[in-house]
């Protein structure tokens, strides 16, 4: 998506998941906008969580970026943010066990995002969801129409 430039590129991602019932079908969406280019993505699985669609979501976005960028990725996922920004050093330190000594839950999709993420300058910004952020619902809007097989 961004230009060979020596600065980088500043992206802006959006991204959602969910699923109905939790656990149950899942959906997730990411809409990628660099400049006035927007691109997006979906996907679904058969069985799996809310939490586990949110991690796909911004794992996918991150990993369709084809060179290190500056990237503000928009979430209204509190679990995504506070684990890429505050619990997951803990976890590495700990080889993966939580605050109880238990393994991560998810930890192959926090893997995947940390490398998805680790060639990037990422700032992770909270929304709240359903709130009338334009993007978010866009979001939003992709992962349920993934989740009900209609993309």
């Amino acid at each position: 998506m961004p230009s060979d430039s020596e600065t980088p590129a500043t992206v802006e991602i959006w991204t959602d998941g969910g699923c109905k019932p939790n656990p149950g079908p899942g959906g997730w969406g990411a809409i990628l906008r660099f400049g006035a280019v927007e691109r997006e993505l979906s996907g679904f699985e058969a069985a799996t969580t809310n939490n586990r669609m949110e991690l796909t979501a911004a794992a996918a976005a991150l990993e369709a970026l084809k060179r290190p960028c500056r990237v503000v990725l928009h979430t209204d996922s509190e679990y995504l943010r506070n684990g890429i920004t505050r619990w997951h050093q803990g976890w590495v330190r700990k080889n993966w066990r939580n605050a109880a000594g238990d393994p991560v839950a998810n930890m192959d999709l926090w893997q995947r995002v940390l490398a998805a993420a680790a060639p990037h300058t990422i700032e992770w910004k909270w929304v709240r969801g359903h709130a009338g952020d334009a993007m978010n619902e866009r979001a939003d809007q992709l992962a349920t129409a993934a989740m009900q097989g209609r993309k």
